[in-house]
């Protein structure tokens, strides 16, 4: 018998898109193990269709990223951690979008350092997706040159409230998770995220169809998306950056500038997770993790760089119950979800 989990769908009206993690009441109170079935919409708020529309054209900063949320979790308070396990991430349309936004990118004057020649021109391109083959298409705008890439949803941003009363823009990644563009944030992962408000209030959106390492012109194949996920409180333990579990590995995002302070942050944060609940030495632990890391360059693109420490759980000591074993709780859940869905269909 097919345990029956309610799921909550919501697809937010454009006034209720948020533009800043923090600041922002939320749109829904939600309880610990509540299942939400969520839409997102793409980073453009859905106004770049075809290769006519160009980015400064239909798009207006800071009305950039839309997010769903935020959420407030009961229960969660400052000192505790929020776990939220992305149950199934699906493209909501068949096709997406990419762009070149003018002084944006990592190959690129920006506007913080800018030089004498003119920006790159803007230009869009539209992805078609291909669900049959689980790829979506590339058609150079210059040749007729055409190639695909392997379908791989996930979301760019994922946040909370900062702490210190602070309201951060979309576009920026920090400890409270925010813009990190990590391609580990996919379905079957677990993000933890640092309480700082009671209520936690998440948010996520920036959905991406497929992203090379480092997005690096600054724009993914954004798509809308269709995530089902679910939450949990993890009582007082505090993420002091994002934390993500999967079933294979476990992680740490840090997000600042220069790249090599952001490579700093999520491995040392990654070293002292790993030493505090395997009860290995620090230096100890510094050495497996200096062998055993298969770190990610996520983004060199936004206000900060993120870097993923990550290590592969083989090389770890086994029947660690990482961040209380919240994960393998939320997965069992999520199959009793899919399962639900498929039996349904």
């Amino acid at each position: 018998m097919i345990e029956t989990v309610e799921v909550k769908r919501i697809v937010p009206t454009e006034k209720q898109y948020a533009w800043t993690f923090g600041g922002v009441d939320p749109i829904a109170r939600i309880k610990p193990g509540d299942v939400l079935d969520l839409f997102t919409e793409d980073c453009f708020g859905g106004r770049v269709r075809s290769e006519k529309d160009l980015f400064s054209k239909v798009c207006e900063y800071p009305f950039v990223n839309p997010q769903t949320g935020p959420f407030y979790v009961e229960g969660a308070e400052p000192g505790d951690t929020l776990a939220i396990h992305l149950i199934d991430v699906q493209p909501a349309r068949d096709w997406a979008a990419s762009v070149t936004v003018p002084l944006f990118g990592a190959l690129s004057s920006t506007h913080y350092t800018a030089t004498l020649q003119d920006p790159l021109p803007e230009k869009t391109w539209i992805y078609k997706v291909d669900q049959a083959s689980k790829s979506v298409r590339f058609q150079a705008l210059d040749s007729d040159y055409g190639t695909s890439f392997p379908l791989e949803p996930f979301h760019g941003t994922i946040g909370v409230a900062p702490a210190a009363f602070e309201a951060r823009n979309v576009l920026v990644p920090e400890a409270f998770g925010g813009n990190m563009d990590t391609p580990e944030a996919k379905a079957g992962a677990t993000i933890y995220l640092g309480v700082n408000v009671p209520g936690g209030l998440f948010s996520l959106g920036d959905g991406h169809y497929t992203m090379g390492e480092g997005e690096t012109c600054g724009v993914a194949v954004e798509g809308a998306m269709n995530t089902v996920l679910s939450v949990e409180v993890v009582k007082g333990v505090f993420a002091e950056w994002p934390r993500l579990e999967s079933d294979d590995a476990i992680m740490v995002a840090g997000s600042y500038r220069p790249l090599e302070d952001a490579f700093r942050i999520a491995h040392t944060q990654i070293v002292n997770w790993i030493a505090k609940d395997t009860g290995l030495s620090v230096m100890d632990t510094y050495q497996l993790v200096s062998q055993a890391a298969r770190s990610r360059i996520a983004n060199v693109c936004d206000a900060n760089y993120t870097i993923v420490a990550k290590v592969p759980k083989r090389f770890l000591p086994s029947d660690i119950p990482w961040m209380n074993g919240v994960h393998e709780k939320m997965r069992d859940r999520g199959k009793a979800v899919m399962a639900g869905r498929k039996a349904r269909t």
